[in-house]
């Protein structure tokens, strides 16, 4: 499985017991779909490997509780910590209306509400507190925050972003 197939899932954040088990952070809205997972997916020096889970729980809310096959002692759930874990991309639920994963919309055509192209959406930067749209408008990046108020329609069928911006935000960047 490569990297790219896949979305990330969350990280192994501690040990839990003597026994071998640890506590996955989820990075997740909704933990719960996780709790009955097979399988997942370990990053190992760029690498993923599949893991097969033998119990899985949820454990204080973003948190799964998980006990691998062939992982018995403190020892090898050390050799864990730190992991991160990934699923392939089929096994995100499907979204509608305007909620979206941010792969699913990369190279989307992005329009203001009143159809005025703006440009191609190139990435997402969520490393900062507010998301923000990255667009590129024939080599010029355009920076729009990623606000639930500014998303007017996400068209799936035709690869379009129409999105409700202040005026003048655009032509800061023009």
């Amino acid at each position: 499985m490569r990297k790219k197939d896949c979305f990330y899932l969350g990280k192994i954040a501690k040990k839990f017991s003597f026994k071998g088990e640890v506590l996955i952070y989820l990075d997740t809205d909704e933990p719960e779909l996780y709790e009955n997972l097979e399988s997942v997916f370990v990053e190992f020096n760029g690498q993923l490997v599949p893991f097969f889970i033998t119990h899985a729980f949820l454990h204080k809310n973003d948190f799964l509780r998980v006990r691998f096959e062939d992982c018995d002692s403190e020892e090898e759930a050390d050799s864990l910590l730190g992991c991160e874990l990934y699923l392939p991309l089929s096994m995100l639920p499907k979204l509608d209306g305007n909620k979206f994963y941010y792969h699913e919309i990369i190279g989307f055509d992005v329009f203001d509400i009143n159809k005025k192209y703006i440009g191609k959406l190139s990435s997402i930067n969520d490393s900062a507190s507010q998301p923000l749209f990255i667009i590129d408008l024939h080599g010029i990046e355009i920076l729009i925050p990623m606000i639930d108020a500014f998303i007017h329609l996400v068209d799936r069928n035709n690869k379009k972003l129409i999105l409700d911006i202040p005026e003048g935000l655009v032509e800061l960047y023009l």
